[in-house]
């Protein structure tokens, strides 16, 4: 099955890079998978030295894995790896909301509702892909209004995580609206200008989702 279209501009490391990363997350190339430079550089329509660059880049971010006379692959998260990548999540969202606050949340707090919107109608459809989608957006704006280039750039490898984990994570959701309310709590504590508020819901919010995929209900990801 194809998974890329061929990139129609220049293509440089950053754009595959991207696409890889989006790949990833998505699921369209599974976690354990070994990537082929060949099979990858005809499916992307470039040549192997910027996908050799982009793929360097991905094992610098931790979504590849090097193993000796092998090849590269992508991670297989432990529980342990996926409670360390939601303790590292909170402290970028946290650190972004006050960056955020400090110019007043009003109009990053529409933003978010709008997309908030837009998870309340895939739960109406009961489609989880859409709202999959619209939670890793909601959190990608949010760090994004920030207008903090490091914080994006940590954020972006973490939401990939993060999509690795959506499809385990939606089964455990019996009720989607639940996850619909906790993101519209954090949008309306950011229009009210609480950071002790925003900061308390980012971290429930957090642990909630780590003790659906990890069954640690101990887990406590304000401790970083």
């Amino acid at each position: 099955m194809q998974r890329f279209e061929p990139l129609v501009r220049e293509s440089t490391p950053a754009i595959i890079a991207g696409k890889l990363r989006t790949a990833i997350g998505l699921g369209q190339i599974p976690p354990g998978s070994q990537l082929g430079e060949a099979e990858l550089a005809k499916e992307l329509g470039v040549s192997r030295g910027p996908l050799r660059e982009a793929m360097q880049r991905l094992t610098q971010e931790g979504l590849l894995i090097s193993i000796r006379n092998r090849g590269l692959f992508v991670i297989t998260m432990t529980d342990e790896e996926v409670r360390d990548m939601y303790v590292a999540r909170t402290a970028v969202e946290r650190a972004a909301s006050e960056l955020i606050l400090q110019k007043g949340g009003k109009a990053v707090a529409a933003q978010l509702m709008q997309t908030v919107k837009a998870m309340k109608k895939a739960a109406d459809k009961a489609d989880m892909d859409a709202m999959s989608q619209a939670d890793m957006e909601y959190h990608a704006k949010l760090v994004a209004a920030a207008e903090s280039t490091r914080l994006t750039r940590m954020h972006n490898t973490l939401l990939t995580e993060t999509r690795m984990c959506l499809t385990a994570l939606e089964r455990k959701y019996p009720d989607p609206y639940a996850r619909v309310a906790e993101h519209q709590a954090i949008a309306e504590a950011l229009a009210d200008g609480d950071q002790e508020r925003v900061g308390k819901l980012l971290i429930s919010h957090m642990e909630d989702a780590l003790d659906r995929l990890t069954g640690n209900g101990d887990a406590d990801v304000a401790t970083a």
